[in-house]
């Protein structure tokens, strides 16, 4: 099966094997066909995952400086298969899977939250696990390791606060029971 895949997506693709599963690589304008042959000919019907990656720091010039992975499922098969594209730093863009495979929805959503990936005629596109109006992207190799002073907002709660008072006398342990 791999090599007819392999066949029919032409010489744009390379493949190695990781740790036992088949990854294929293949450039981003490619990706929007290889994931629906793969799903309506080939039975990799499930996405089990779609993540981002930054490998700034790997030795990659900055036209590869994002991937985005997809992880795909034949359960008839019981085949796993990886797709990876690379997409430059400048404009790190992508067409969105979410018309393929529902669970895309979410997932690309997080990897443009966390990576700034955009990801073209996404339903929804916005952050997911970050607040709107949020200022960069926390899972990029260049985001600070100790942050830009986020934590520094939160609230902080002591015994003159009204949640203190329920520390104080044991409330919120029931409360929360």
């Amino acid at each position: 099966m791999l090599d007819e895949i392999r066949r029919r997506l032409g010489d744009a693709v390379t493949h190695e094997s990781v740790c036992g599963e088949d990854v294929l690589t293949l450039s981003p304008d490619g990706m929007p066909a290889a994931l629906r042959m793969l799903r309506d000919e080939f039975g990799f019907a499930l996405l089990a995952d779609l993540f981002g990656m930054d490998y700034s720091r790997g030795g990659n010039p900055p036209e590869r400086r994002f991937a985005v992975v997809y992880q795909l499922v034949n359960l008839v098969e019981r085949r796993r298969l990886r797709l990876k594209t690379f997409l430059p730093e400048a404009a790190p863009e992508i067409e969105s899977s979410a018309g393929i495979w529902a669970a895309a929805d979410w997932l690309e959503r997080e990897a443009f939250d966390l990576y700034g990936i955009v990801f073209r005629n996404h339903p929804n596109l916005k952050r997911i696990l970050l607040p709107e109006g949020y200022e960069g992207h926390p899972l990029r190799k260049d985001y600070p390791m100790q942050g830009r002073g986020e934590r520094d907002a939160f609230p902080k709660y002591t015994t003159e606060t009204p949640l203190g008072d329920l520390l104080k006398q044991g409330e919120l342990k029931e409360r929360l029971a």
